[in-house]
């Protein structure tokens, strides 16, 4: 018997998962935590104790079976995209297990899980918004209309974070990519800014390094009103600077763009809360960060701007995701297509 074929007799899916997640070393932090929640949390306590030759379909199939009918730390059932995140996570471990001869087949690759739907963004018309307030039930994804977009806007003009909303609402920057912005990559004289690093969490620890994809890091041209905006956010800043100088107190000249008064960066996750109470405040309808990027897309589409345009904007590395997600036109744009067809049958209808 090989040493390969003694380890996949002997090693348990346990000690297998674990010893592959350590050789998962040029992996992105954040990558390595998810792989870890899923090993951890679903797979060792299903599959755990079972020896990698023993494993197959029928028993990765029960297991999943298993996830499915448990709820999270919400008191859900687990959706189909954890399912498919824990399958994923699965197949990769035991893809290594086939390269490296201890298996023969990879069976997850013959488990079966339901399909996954990506939501499509919804905007947030007065039925809608009518319903919510009633009902409390809100769409997944949600899109503010120009009209509620700019009410939120008003709303926090006061807020030390506005060009931070600013920024993602009307360029679409990743919370990530807009929390590790830094001076040196915003050039107000040509309006544009470069995206070159992210400022991502895996669970509470913060990690900083280059964007999502090679497509992610690109160059985003800013108007002139944006352009004012991050000039008097940059003087708001080198006021707290000179403020703290003044009072003994400490500064941190960290470089971003975003900051606390003392300089620091903000946590990432500080953005998503700010977000929620600022939008509590206003009494808006309720929408993410990531939904703020969805409606940046919009906009920019019912702007006019074609699908190559946005997909350059938003850094994607294929256009037909772009199509897919990014693109739900506004009630205003639809309308006037819809105007637009009915005049050609109309038209047409007149002619001898």
């Amino acid at each position: 018997m090989s040493r390969e074929e003694s380890t996949g007799r002997n090693w348990t899916v346990t000690r297998w998962l674990r010893y592959w997640l350590s050789t998962r070393t040029r992996i992105r932090p954040t990558t390595k935590a998810h792989y870890t929640h899923d090993i951890e949390r679903f797979l060792i306590p299903r599959i755990g104790a079972l020896t990698l030759t023993e494993l197959n379909a029928r028993q990765l199939t029960a297991a999943f079976a298993e996830i499915s009918n448990t709820t999270n730390r919400y008191g859900l059932p687990h959706t189909v995209c954890t399912l498919q995140h824990v399958h994923t996570t699965l197949r990769a471990a035991l893809n290594a297990a086939v390269r490296e001869g201890v298996i023969a087949a990879n069976p997850a690759t013959r488990v079966e899980l339901p399909a996954r739907e990506r939501p499509h963004a919804e905007v947030w018309t007065e039925p809608r918004v009518a319903a919510w307030r009633a009902t409390g039930e809100h769409p997944v994804v949600a899109v503010w209309t120009p009209e509620q977009l700019a009410e939120f806007l008003h709303a926090v003009r006061h807020d030390g974070l506005y060009a931070f909303w600013w920024l993602l609402a009307l360029r679409g920057l990743r919370r990530g990519e807009a929390a590790g912005l830094r001076w040196t990559d915003v050039d107000l004289d040509n309006a544009q800014l470069a995206v070159t690093r992210q400022r991502t969490t895996a669970g509470y620890t913060i990690h900083e390094g280059p964007p999502k994809s090679a497509t992610s890091r690109r160059i985003v041209a800013l108007d002139m009103h944006t352009v004012r905006l991050l000039r008097q956010h940059q003087r708001h800043q080198q006021r707290h600077h000179v403020r703290r100088d003044n009072t003994g107190k400490p500064y941190l000249c960290s470089g971003y763009v975003f900051t606390r008064p003392d300089g620091a960066p903000f946590h990432p996750g500080y953005y998503t809360q700010r977000l929620r109470l600022l939008i509590d405040r206003t009494g808006l309808p309720p929408v993410r960060l990531q939904d703020l990027r969805h409606g940046a897309a919009s906009l920019a589409h019912t702007a006019g701007a074609d699908l190559k345009t946005i997909q350059d904007l938003l850094g994607h590395a294929n256009i037909a995701v772009t199509a897919e997600i990014y693109t739900n036109v506004l009630p205003a744009a639809q309308r006037r297509t819809a105007e637009k067809i009915a005049r050609l049958v109309l038209n047409a209808s007149r002619r001898p």
